[in-house]
């Protein structure tokens, strides 16, 4: 199980456009510097350059930076391998997940992104790899590669939410990630004017048992911030509910409920989330 214990709020960043970069660094958690499906394909070789720049620059945040990398069946995964021999970022995402012998070649901390038929089938047997510290799903690249042409329905009374193939790849991902004590990323909402939507499937995502949401435009961090940020009232009841407690966590009463096992847990969840989402410093 990793350490590493980022805030909730991921947001993806181009690789080429290093301006955004600082911008996104002040917005998110964690930035998502992207040398896959944000860049043109007649762009990554540039955009490998500006991510060399801007470690000669000192301007790469390595504790707050994810470089999501190309699959491993492209030539673009090979010359993203020797950029990060060049560059101080420690952990990548490795896109189109699905050869675990792929993740284990990756010399670095591995953001899973389980995005594929192949990915999604094979989730718990990637997440298994040595070198693994977090897990991501994906939708779209998922139906594309089903043969579909939606994830999301689009009319009626479930207009925007997931299709079941969808919520079927989010569950087997969670459900991976937890089965190996991974952090477990939700994927994004590609609608920027449904915050609604957004605020709901970020709900969702915290009940669930999800430790962050990806974003794909600053202006939706903060519905994400929120949607995963405990009340006062839910800090105050886990601190005092653990306090009470102390080292003798066995069946009793608490504020009028019995508590056990699994509110303890509960408790200790809130508190995490709680911590993870302070405000980051220079933010």
């Amino acid at each position: 199980m990793s350490s590493w214990t980022p805030g909730p709020a991921w947001l993806f960043c181009p690789a080429d456009r290093p301006d955004r970069y600082r911008k996104a660094l002040i917005a998110a958690d964690i930035v998502i510097l992207d040398l896959e499906d944000a860049v043109k394909p007649s762009a990554r070789e540039a955009a490998r350059d500006a991510v060399r720049a801007m470690a000669r620059e000192g301007a790469l945040d390595p504790d707050r930076t994810v470089l999501r990398i190309n699959g491993g069946d492209t030539q673009d995964h090979t010359h993203d391998l020797t950029l990060l021999t060049e560059v101080g970022i420690d952990r990548v995402m490795l896109a189109k997940s699905e050869d675990p012998q792929v993740v284990e070649q990756v010399r670095r901390d591995v953001v899973l992104l389980v995005e594929t038929p192949r990915g999604i089938a094979r989730a718990s047997t990637l997440a298994a790899c040595a070198n693994v510290v977090a897990l991501m799903w994906g939708a779209d690249d998922l139906v594309a590669g089903l043969g579909g042409t939606s994830s999301r329905h689009a009319e009626g009374h479930r207009q925007g939410t997931y299709r079941d193939i969808a919520r079927h790849a989010r569950c087997t991902a969670l459900i991976a990630a937890k089965s190996n004590e991974l952090l477990a990323i939700d994927a994004v909402h590609m609608d920027l004017s449904d915050s609604d939507g957004l605020a709901t499937e970020c709900e969702d995502a915290v009940a669930s048992g999800f430790d962050a949401t990806a974003a794909i435009h600053p202006s939706q961090v903060p519905t994400i911030r929120s949607a995963f940020m405990p009340t006062q009232n839910q800090v105050d009841w886990a601190t005092r509910l653990l306090a009470h407690a102390g080292d003798d966590r066995g069946v009793t009463t608490f504020d009028g409920r019995m508590v056990d096992g699994p509110i303890y847990s509960q408790a200790e969840r809130v508190l995490r989330l709680a911590s993870a989402t302070n405000p980051q410093d220079g933010a």
